[in-house]
């Protein structure tokens, strides 16, 4: 099943300014008119007429994140199926259509189809995953129209307090809600992860000046030291930014054995290189954000192999969809059979939004009913190729913590029709999980 293209057309591009503060702008463009807030905003009851259920989808197809929204077609495809018969509650008999769209990587373009499906589509329920830059602009919408909204795959802290909530709140928002890993799943994958390799435990990292970096600095950061490592921090960065040479320069010169970044994939890419190509090897590379897919780290050739990374989901997650029935193992078989690609993990938490999709729509009495649906997904329990979601038992109302596991990129087996195989080297936030190797020194 081909994948509809967005309603809407490109917007041109934007200078990095432009994209840091596009949050922002497209929040600032979503305050409801004086006369549809007098009237109850979009969060009424009753949502979108007609026994038709419609469900926003959005997601970076292209832009700087495009490898999140990879395997979106055969996603899409799966749950459409299992919604082709419709879903029957409360005795009445609805149909379910997904409309998709692309955010581009772009906060900005990111809140533009998010109001347009909104307010154009007049959609029920939003799902929105990957990244600050694509979630926080949809969720700043639908909390402002009082659409109800489910995202993923961004450190729940980024999306809490990086949407302005205060970590002592209980429960900021009223409509949108989260399933993510957060700071203190990467502190315990890392800490279980990178004693495996004998350092001397300075880590050179590179956090940059946004959501994710920021989120990160704030508290990832002291954990590590508490944990006897000692951060090497030049500085944030700029989402960007072309020339690393001064922060190479520093490591090198602090003798930092472990590197730390939370980086936009192209500008990974620009730093290792920069790196390699200066002298500096460090024994191990954790990275994360970027190198999460064989796509990536494939790209950079014989300098990909033997990073560290962090998997949200893997073939070997021992749980299934509730709503397709399909098993996390079948799930990227599946997807390799039939894209003719090696499995990715996105696979695992973008087919999990529409199992609580499904569950959230079928826990109310009227789906159409948009405060009912956000009101019921705060205490919705939903099993999910990620795991079972628990909404209320997390570090808030909004969100449910789910695991992050530590691992590896290493050559694939011999026989094997891909390049990389990621093998999963610590199981401290899933221990349902099987570990599959050591961690080994990078280069080694």
């Amino acid at each position: 099943m081909s994948v509809p293209p967005s309603s809407t057309t490109s917007s041109a591009p934007l200078s990095r300014r432009d994209l840091l503060r596009g949050t922002a702008v497209g929040v600032s463009g979503l305050a409801l008119s004086p006369l549809l807030a007098a009237c109850g905003g979009l969060g009424s009851g009753g949502g979108s007429g007609g026994k038709t259920l419609k469900i926003g989808f959005v997601s970076p197809r292209t832009g700087a994140a495009a490898g999140f929204g990879e395997p979106d077609a055969y996603v899409l495809k799966l749950a459409r199926k299992a919604f082709a018969a419709g879903l029957t509650i409360g005795g009445k008999k609805y149909q379910v259509e997904i409309l998709d769209r692309d955010g581009q990587s772009n906060p900005q373009r990111a809140a533009q189809v998010a109001n347009d499906l909104i307010n154009g589509e007049g959609i029920d329920l939003m799902l929105t995953t990957s990244t600050p830059e694509t979630v926080n602009p949809v969720s700043d919408a639908c909390e402002a129209a009082g659409v109800p909204c489910v995202s993923t795959v961004e450190p729940w802290e980024s999306w809490y307090m990086g949407r302005n909530a205060k970590p002592t709140d209980k429960k900021a928002f009223r409509y949108v809600y989260h399933f993510c890993f957060g700071v203190e799943e990467f502190h315990k994958a890392y800490a279980h992860l990178w004693p495996q390799v004998s350092t001397n435990k300075k880590v050179g990292v590179m956090w940059p000046n946004d959501s994710d970096g920021n989120a990160i600095r704030s508290a990832l950061g002291p954990l590590l030291t508490k944990e006897g490592y000692n951060i090497v921090d030049p500085g944030a960065y700029t989402d960007g930014t072309n020339d690393y040479s001064a922060q190479i320069a520093k490591f090198k010169s602090q003798k930092c054995e472990i590197f730390n970044t939370f980086p936009l994939p192209p500008d990974f890419a620009t730093f290792w290189r920069q790196a390699t190509q200066q002298g500096y090897r460090p024994k191990i590379v954790q990275v994360a954000k970027t190198g999460l897919f064989p796509s990536q780290v494939e790209a950079l050739g014989s300098i990909g192999v033997g990073l560290a990374g962090a998997a949200y989901w893997t073939p070997t997650f021992p749980y299934s969809s509730s709503l397709t029935r399909i098993s996390s193992k079948d799930l990227a078989a599946g997807y390799q059979n039939e894209v003719g690609k090696q499995w990715t993990q996105q696979l695992g938490p973008s087919l999990a939004l529409f199992d609580v999709a499904a569950a959230v729509f079928k826990a109310v009495s009227d789906p159409k009913d948009k405060k009912a649906v956000a009101n019921a997904i705060g205490g919705l329990t939903v099993d999910t190729p990620v795991g079972r979601l628990e909404w209320g038992k997390g570090p808030n109302g909004n969100v449910v913590v789910t695991p992050i596991l530590g691992g590896q990129w290493v050559p694939a087996a011999a026989g094997s029709k891909y390049k990389l195989d990621f093998v999963v080297c610590e199981n401290s936030c899933d221990t349902n999980v099987p570990v599959a190797a050591k961690l080994k020194a990078y280069g080694a």
